[in-house]
């Protein structure tokens, strides 16, 4: 029997605005890490310098270059995702109650991004950008990057929430799913920030051939050559969560959701492309929509993740009001 909620479905109603906004809010911050990827794979990333926020010592940049245009574009987008997260956060604020879910994700979406731009700051300040090949600009990338997953996933829980127009959710009380869970996330993080240190390595050591590319992997000295079979290792055991996600996740009237599906297909998607990425050595383009594909796979997983791992706390008390007034209208 499917239970009434016309609660839900008025806050839906009430939430719509809000919740198109968390979905662009969303699909804006991604474009934004894209064009932070061209800046990386086409070396721009010290267009600006070592200045940060000025770009050369000033504000607008006069008779810039190339590189400098595109640092400071990447820049300028930068500041309109804070504006565009804080703005979901008052708006959250007003539309929200206290203890909602959907405000306490905007709430960690807008410290992440003020730490996206604190790592961001630090590779310019420190100069790990550009032909820097240390030790250390592999760490900040790893940072960077890591952080970048938790602020889109932050971002995606916001909107789901909202979209759902449920207020609160409680925890699956299956220890052994919420283990799979968190291991599952984890592998799924360490695919990108594997495959951040990749894509680094093909900017700085362009390969000639496969053969030469494959020959620099296991010859070369360089921590970032070196750590690049970690990606498919990781991606192996990232696609085998994204199978048991696909398989365990809840069925309405015995039909997959349509982001399970969708989940299927990138993940299908995202295997030809980092095949296709290592056969063709890393043009940039490729790279960009190799980058795409896997911020809309991370954002399926965890979105997948929560549904399994979380159900609407609104649904089950109604659900025991109903059961318990038949029970006492039986009795009756």
């Amino acid at each position: 029997m499917t239970l009434s909620e016309p609660g839900v479905e008025s806050r839906k109603a009430s939430m719509r605005p809000l919740t198109r906004f968390a979905w662009l809010t969303l699909a804006y911050n991604i474009a934004v890490i894209l064009w932070g990827a061209y800046v990386r794979a086409t070396g721009s990333g010290a267009g600006c310098g070592n200045r940060w926020p000025l770009c050369n010592g000033t504000v607008l940049p006069r008779a810039p270059q190339v590189q400098t245009i595109i640092e400071f574009t990447h820049r300028l987008t930068s500041a309109l995702a804070v504006v565009m997260v804080s703005s979901l956060l008052v708006w959250c604020w007003r539309k929200t109650s206290k203890g909602d879910w959907a405000r306490c994700s905007s709430v960690l979406a807008i410290l992440l991004l003020f730490n996206e731009a604190l790592l961001g700051a630090l590779l310019v300040l420190f100069e790990h950008v550009g032909q820097d090949r240390s030790p250390a600009r592999v760490f900040f990338l790893c940072m960077h990057f890591g952080n970048t997953l938790l602020l889109l996933a932050a971002l995606a829980l916001t909107a789901q929430w909202l979209s759902k127009g449920y207020r609160r959710f409680s925890v699956v009380k299956k220890r052994a799913e919420i283990v799979a869970v968190v291991f599952g996330l984890l592998a799924t993080i360490c695919i990108g920030i594997t495959g951040s240190v990749a894509a680094l390595g093909d900017t700085l050591f362009p390969a000639v051939s496969l053969r030469a590319s494959l020959i620099q992997d296991f010859s070369s000295g360089n921590i970032l050559l070196r750590l690049r079979f970690l990606h498919p290792m990781a991606a192996a055991i990232g696609a085998i969560y994204v199978l048991w996600i696909i398989l365990r996740s809840p069925k309405n009237d015995g039909r997959v959701s349509n982001q399970v599906v969708m989940l299927a297909g990138v993940l299908i998607g995202q295997i030809g492309l980092g095949i296709l990425n290592v056969i063709l050595l890393a043009p940039v383009w490729l790279q960009i929509v190799h980058l795409l594909v896997a911020e809309l796979s991370w954002v399926l997983v965890v979105l997948a993740s929560a549904n399994l791992l979380f159900s609407p706390v609104d649904s089950y008390f109604r659900a025991r009001l109903v059961i318990d007034f038949a029970a006492h209208g039986h009795h009756a």
